[in-house]
């Protein structure tokens, strides 16, 4: 246990509970959870303007300390470096207050300084100096909020989108099945939103590898980031739904009545994106014949990967999903050294 402001617990690997069938990969099951974050006094996190009541998830105390501890873990990172604190408003009409885990937004922007290398924040000025038509994209919280998902998965990926060969080295690494060659790595990506051609809706991912394969068709790893997030029903669309349903049905994907299930779940985004996904494998373009859907986060957030496991119980073919933890994507080291030590410092307490 390291003492002091940051109190963190590491527990060995718990072993997989009876009857439980064993992964065939590392990164197809949900990860065992390996690492509980302590969160500070609430007078420390005072201190370091990082109190804020919507880091607690009501039934959650674990998933609770890990907001608050990476919170807090964050600011003392933005401290360190000297980085001057940023503004948030919590509700319209209400005074913006200092949060310690955000950067001074003109700063952040200017600076580029919430990404890790050269080629990551190149990758987010090349991701920020165009829109995709009808994207929905929070410019404020990638430049400035230091633990935005769609900022991690750039500092994750963003040196293999200038480097295609480590790019499909990390790939295999990471995804030894994945067929075909990494031709291009895309952030805040969607085929099309609110395009009836694919799932006519907003969802997009934060990273996809798209692959040449051998028939001279294209593949695509597509990637959701999870950092601190708890797991939350989103509506779905009811005048959205038959075309979900028939995405659903067409993907042969789902065990009978899952849609049921998903539709009024907290698991219902992992499947408005999975289906997203299935749509631009049935595309009429016929463009897309591989795909694979992978949801990326800590360990230490419980609350996704119970959310994975639940999934999967409602999939009769698993083979378009997947799941891994950031722990194990860099435990493989297929990022360069000095790239994992850095996600290591900033992500993982």
């Amino acid at each position: 246990m390291i003492t002091g402001k940051q109190e963190f617990l590491t527990f060995p690997h718990r072993e997989p509970a009876a009857g439980r069938q064993p992964a065939r990969h590392p990164h197809d099951a949900a990860p065992i959870v390996a690492a509980v974050v302590v969160a500070p006094s609430q007078e420390e996190l005072e201190a370091a303007h990082c109190w804020l009541e919507h880091d607690a998830v009501p039934g959650r105390p674990e998933l609770t300390e890990f907001r608050r501890g990476v919170r807090y873990h964050h600011a003392m990172w933005r401290e360190a470096h000297g980085y001057p604190i940023g503004l948030h408003r919590n509700r319209p009409g209400t005074p913006p207050r200092l949060v310690g885990s955000r950067l001074d937004l003109e700063f952040g922007r200017e600076s580029g300084a919430t990404f890790l290398t050269a080629r990551a924040l190149a990758a987010a000025r090349a991701r920020t100096a165009f829109v995709e038509p009808h994207q929905i994209f929070d410019h404020q919280g990638f430049w400035a909020d230091l633990l935005s998902s769609e900022a991690l998965a750039v500092n994750l990926f963003g040196d293999l989108a200038s480097d295609l060969d480590r790019a499909d080295r990390a790939v295999h690494t990471w995804w030894p099945a994945t067929p075909g060659r990494v031709t291009e790595v895309r952030f805040a990506h969607s085929p099309g939103r609110f395009d009836p051609s694919y799932s006519n809706s907003l969802r997009s991912f934060d990273a996809v590898f798209v692959l040449a394969l051998a028939d001279g068709s294209d593949g695509a790893l597509a990637i959701d980031v999870k950092y601190r997030e708890a797991v939350e029903r989103k509506g779905v669309k009811p005048n959205h739904m038959s075309r979900f349903v028939e995405i659903h049905d067409r993907s042969g994907a789902f065990e009978p009545g899952a849609v049921d299930v998903l539709e009024r779940s907290p698991m219902s985004v992992l499947w408005l994106e999975h289906l997203l996904l299935h749509s631009m494998l049935q595309h009429e373009s016929g463009r897309w014949t591989w795909g694979r859907y992978a949801v990326v986060h800590p360990e230490a957030n419980t609350d996704v990967a119970h959310a994975n496991d639940e999934y999967r119980k409602l999939l009769a073919d698993d083979a378009t999903f997947t799941s891994a933890t950031i722990e194990g994507l860099l435990a493989a080291k297929a990022l360069a050294p000095k790239t994992i030590a850095a996600l290591r410092r900033r992500y993982l307490p």
